[in-house]
């Protein structure tokens, strides 16, 4: 049986706090979480997007420990 995590994505505003979007998602690891998570910050930094715009995406661990961090200032790789 495959072990699954569960992450949780945030999409962020402006204002550090400001969570603009949230996430659960059931993975095998962190990579898995990684790939959604850009994913959902790309959708989130369309043009045509109405509302706030989002300024960074995080991975939450299960534990509640923020496992990955990525600002619309961050170079892609």
């Amino acid at each position: 049986m495959i072990r699954r995590e569960t992450f949780h994505i945030e999409i962020l505003g402006p204002e550090e706090a400001e969570v603009l979007s949230r996430v659960s998602v059931r993975v095998e690891d962190l990579a898995g979480a990684r790939e959604r998570a850009l994913r959902l910050f790309e959708r989130a930094r369309v043009p045509q997007r109405v509302g706030p715009e989002a300024e960074a995406v995080r991975i939450v661990d299960g534990a509640g420990r923020e496992a990955f961090r990525r600002s619309r200032f961050d170079a892609a790789d």
